[in-house]
């Protein structure tokens, strides 16, 4: 069979004129002999019906006290709600098609209410129907544990449908489409200049989706690299090819893109809070003594940098106030910045190659932007800047590096 998985967000699914959109995108890839899966959201942002957000929304005004198990039988309604919409439009146009909840595409999970891990992927029934001539449709962000319960697969969890969906069935690539025309160089809100980037590693796309960029959930890329699946972002509204997300190591015109591409692009994470402790002359089990404290009440911290003198790391702003309280219980007097903002420098061609911290440091330093952290790995170098800085960097490094060029 030549498969393709397509995916739609809730953005490609809230309105008429959107799902028209849809409707057009999956006639095109019916005219080139694809066999069709298509992976559906929930429709629409918060406030919309039917969007994940509206359904907490009516469990919030509802006393509050939803257990876990019971909360993930109602998330699960938005996409339930998208798929049989979309088969109703797809018979409407002549599209014969059969709509699958993630359970009944073979989807098997943990118990892991909310953000649970796919354990295994048995998509006999998906290959079924595609035999019988249909588009199938399925229910994403869901599937069900050994109990047969509905779980969730957490933020992101349509992204991660769609790629498991596509590695299970070995199909060809998979289309994730969304209301941007593929992957940009920086957020468009605050790079005018941003320019949509033609290919992009699996590393580089993970590395800019867990450092702010939203296109794309870092879990499905995973997914889809350690399957070899090329994953394209498109856009909804136009015909453009996006953006090919792949290894890009297939041959030599690979590897010399990445090497003249530096930088691929800027990401951006705010609302973040620098802690710093500092360690008593002879006292050497602090550094065990935060994180365990950290772990033990359920904080996720970020940006470690661990050295004889003390920690310094950060955590969310919303979670520093029970941080710093932590910290005052155990005896040490922590130093805090709040309102941060993490920026960072993503390329697969930085590693090895001298100058690119210089040329950071010289764009900030133009900018009288203060550097109070910064981290690197083969594939990108953070720094941790002031919220009301966060804007003035990024666009300052765009243009340092020539990303709109």
């Amino acid at each position: 069979m030549k498969i393709l998985v397509q995916k739609f967000g809730g953005t490609s699914l809230s309105t008429a004129e959107a799902r028209a959109h849809v409707i057009e995108h999956i006639k095109d890839s019916l005219a080139y002999n694809y066999q069709l899966v298509v992976v559906v959201s929930a429709m629409g942002r918060k406030g919309e019906p039917y969007a994940t957000d509206s359904l907490l929304e009516l469990i919030t005004n509802n006393g509050n006290c939803l257990p876990a198990r019971e909360l993930d039988m109602l998330l699960c309604c938005g996409e339930l709600i998208s798929a049989a919409t979309m088969c109703s439009l797809l018979h409407a146009n002549g599209i014969r098609s059969a709509v699958l909840t993630g359970a009944q595409a073979g989807i098997t999970t943990n118990d892991d209410f909310g953000n649970a891990q796919i354990i295994s992927l048995q998509p006999k029934r998906v290959l079924e129907l595609l035999e019988q001539g249909n588009v199938v449709i399925v229910a994403g962000f869901q599937g069900q544990n050994r109990n047969l319960d509905f779980t969730t697969l957490g933020r992101g969890g349509s992204d991660t449908s769609a790629t498991a969906l596509a590695a299970a069935l070995k199909a060809e690539c998979v289309d994730i489409f969304t209301d941007v025309d593929g992957i940009l160089t920086a957020d468009p809100r605050i790079v005018q200049e941003a320019k949509r980037l033609q290919t992009v590693s699996y590393v580089e796309i993970c590395n800019m989706a867990h450092n702010g960029a939203k296109v794309i959930h870092p879990r499905a890329v995973e997914v889809a690299m350690d399957a070899s699946i090329p994953i394209r972002v498109r856009s909804t509204f136009s015909k453009d090819p996006g953006t090919l997300v792949t290894h890009l190591s297939g041959g030599a015109a690979d590897k010399s893109t990445i090497q003249e591409r530096r930088v691929t692009g800027i990401a951006n994470f705010a609302n973040i809070t620098q802690i710093q402790v500092d360690a008593e002359r002879g006292v050497y089990d602090l550094q065990l003594t935060v994180f365990k404290a950290m772990a033990q009440h359920h904080i996720s911290v970020d940006f470690i940098n661990v050295n004889p003198s003390g920690v310094v790391y950060t955590v969310f702003d919303g979670e520093a106030a029970k941080a710093i309280s932590i910290l005052s219980d155990l005896g040490y007097k922590p130093q805090y910045a709040s309102n941060c903002a993490k920026v960072s420098i993503i390329g697969g061609g930085m590693n090895g190659v001298p100058g690119v911290m210089a040329h950071i440091v010289e764009a900030l330093t133009e900018e009288d932007i203060h550097i109070l952290q910064s981290a690197d790995s083969n594939t990108t170098i953070w720094v941790l800047v002031q919220g009301a800085d966060m804007v003035k960097a990024v666009r300052a490094l765009h243009r340092k590096f020539q990303l709109h060029l």
